[in-house]
């Protein structure tokens, strides 16, 4: 915990540099692949400080993290396997090092993705998921590119861009709004999009 704490606190200095904006893209395309830090962390730091720009880190933020969704998904689909059902070294090496991966629920993953998978990848974009662990394991089980890419840049999108209008409209007051509801917001506004969307598949 101490060690991530130190992350989070390097992640953070770099809304005091004139890097701010570069880090932002490198860490949202990072986050989504490996890294274990959110990018709304500095994203939020960053549209506190410069309220103008709000907007404009939330697009670098949704671009970085739909190229790293790619990358993820690229991971899955070409270095996943060794072989029929056998994981390559660079899987185990996730299991091992990577926070939130393990085999245990990649399979979990791979049964819901059975049932559903675009609405899966739609909810991780969104919510407080692990994004890695969708866009790798979209790839290692093979998931249809264009609706994962899709699924994954309405979702990024959609989030980075919240975060970025709650800090324009409302100021630093809204940051600690945000970091006690956020999470449980997004989560309520999916599960309402996700009955939206199964009403309107109901009624068609």
């Amino acid at each position: 915990m101490n060690q991530l704490r130190k992350l989070y606190n390097w992640v953070l200095h770099w809304a005091d540099t004139k890097y701010g904006m570069p880090a932002l893209f490198f860490l949202a395309f990072a986050e989504s692949s490996f890294f274990p830090i959110p990018p709304d962390v500095l994203l939020i730091a960053l549209s506190i400080g410069n309220k103008s720009k709000a907007f404009r880190f939330a697009l670098a933020c949704s671009i970085g993290s739909i190229i790293g969704g790619i990358a993820g998904y690229s991971i899955g689909h070409f270095a996943w396997w060794s072989g029929e059902g056998i994981f390559s070294s660079l899987a185990l090496f996730f299991f091992d090092h990577v926070p939130g991966f393990s085999v245990d629920i990649f399979q979990k993953i791979q049964s819901q993705y059975e049932l559903n998978n675009i609405f899966i990848v739609f909810t991780a974009g969104f919510t407080p998921i692990p994004y890695k662990i969708i866009t790798i394991t979209s790839g290692a089980f093979n998931i249809n590119f264009p609706m994962f890419l899709l699924a994954s840049s309405v979702s990024r999108t959609a989030r980075f861009f919240l975060v970025s209008l709650l800090i324009w409209k409302f100021g630093e007051p809204i940051t600690d709004f945000i970091d006690r509801y956020f999470n449980l917001l997004t989560i309520i506004f999916t599960l309402l999009l996700i009955g939206g969307f199964l009403v309107m598949k109901l009624l068609i």
